[in-house]
């Protein structure tokens, strides 16, 4: 098992429904859209880049989380 695997399965187990119907606020998918769209023309800081990266990497793991919680839910039926 990868490292992060165990944060996903910790994720998704909490509640798989839940897990599945989390998404980001309003606020938080507009902050990260500005950074994409500042990255693309070069604007960000050291620290938004940072920002940026740690979203990126919180995203990858949730959709890990997701997929594996829609897993744990199909075994459930």
């Amino acid at each position: 098992m990868k490292a992060y695997e165990e944060v996903v399965e910790f994720i998704a187990a909490q509640g798989p429904r839940e897990v599945i119907e989390f998404k980001p606020s309003e606020a938080a998918r507009g902050r990260v859209w500005d950074l994409i769209e500042r990255e693309k023309t070069g604007g960000l800081s050291a620290e938004e880049k940072v920002e940026l990266d740690h979203y990126l990497e919180v995203e990858h793991l949730m959709r890990l989380a997701k997929a594996r919680a829609r897993q744990l839910l199909a075994h459930e039926k």
